[in-house]
């Protein structure tokens, strides 16, 4: 494992460390999986982990053909989970995701209500083109995301465990779409945005996708093994330090701040960014073999979590101004 035996916290009993260390060699082989499948984008699949690891959601954000859509089925492959996709379109409707009530009539003669579950009874749902949804199917699912049930004709029916959402948006094309409101976009632990791979990494994707067969992606974790996953990633210890870091950047992102960015936001995050960020930096300290954050997790993460939870100023945009030069600055402050 990678962490020295001096640098780990004295809070962890041996279990736990034990169980970390297991927990990080199914990590690694989970990776090299994805690597087989997924070339160039080494970034975006370890915020996806994070992601999945911190028991969240995530916000794939990119251009057509970048892989986002094999992604999601590679992770779904690996990490053993049954994994669906939905093609989002405006005629969609919140039962075509949800599922519906259909009226059965039996032998006898009598009628009855069954429901029928929809797509979003998986363990690893992707939305694709989330924003091309109407509000009202947006909704739909932004709700179950946070409360992991549907209520349908009043009855409920919990979502299986665990479930994940990884939906994709396409940032060029906006003609048509239906862009998601701040308080839904705040259900989501990061926004994963996606760029084009490098030369010698579009070189392989040539090579290897192009001829008769492909890789494909073998499973290496189980849905019981995540979950116990994310119940070790909760586990981990957090120092003041990092803890500090954490309340300092996200407090310092709301346009109260008196700074040097004063004026230049419409909102920011809300405590919920700071518990996405508490979440998201033991996740990213696991998959590096650490037990325990620091603050250059922070720093790393400080864009995937803040990103979608802020907005520029109308003065702010006519001067330049963008999210990633403002997150910037402010992970300057933490030194």
């Amino acid at each position: 494992m990678a962490q020295s035996a001096a640098s780990v916290p004295t809070s962890l009993d041996d279990a736990v460390i034990q169980h970390a260390e297991t927990a990080l060699e199914t990590i690694g082989r989970a990776r090299e999986a994805i690597d087989r499948v997924i070339f160039g984008q080494e970034r975006v699949v370890e915020l996806a982990l994070v992601t999945l690891l911190a028991g969240g959601h995530g916000l794939l954000v990119g251009v057509p053909g970048l892989a986002k859509t094999k992604l999601v089925e590679t992770l779904g492959t690996v990490l053993g989970l049954e994994a669906r996709r939905v093609q989002f379109t405006p005629d969609l409707m919140p039962s075509d995701i949800l599922g519906t009530e259909v009226l059965d009539e039996g032998a006898d003669r009598r009628r009855s209500f069954r429901f029928l579950k929809g797509p979003i009874f998986a363990q690893l749902l992707m939305a694709d083109e989330i924003n091309r949804a109407s509000p009202r199917t947006q909704s739909a699912l932004l709700q179950a995301m946070q409360e992991f049930h549907v209520s349908v004709a009043g009855e409920r029916h919990d979502l299986p465990r665990p479930f994940h959402v990884l939906a994709t948006q396409n940032p060029i094309e906006q003609e048509g779409t239906y862009p998601l409101p701040e308080a839904q976009l705040d259900r989501f632990l990061l926004q994963i945005d996606v760029g084009y791979p490098d030369r010698s990494a579009e070189r392989r994707i040539l090579l290897e996708t192009t001829g008769v067969e492909e890789s494909r992606p073998a499973a290496v974790m189980n849905p019981e093994g995540l979950m116990a996953t994310q119940r070790l990633v909760r586990r981990l210890p957090v120092g003041d330090s990092v803890v500090e870091a954490i309340l300092d950047l996200v407090r310092s992102a709301r346009p109260e701040d008196s700074g040097e960015i004063a004026g230049k936001l419409m909102w920011g995050p809300g405590p919920r960014a700071s518990q996405s960020l508490m979440l998201a930096v033991r996740a990213r300290a696991l998959i590096q073999g650490r037990l325990a954050p620091s603050v250059d997790d922070v720093i790393a993460l400080a864009e995937p979590v803040l990103k979608h939870r802020m907005a520029l100023s109308f003065a702010a945009r006519a001067d330049g101004e963008t999210l990633p030069g403002i997150i910037g600055r402010l992970v300057s402050r933490l030194g």
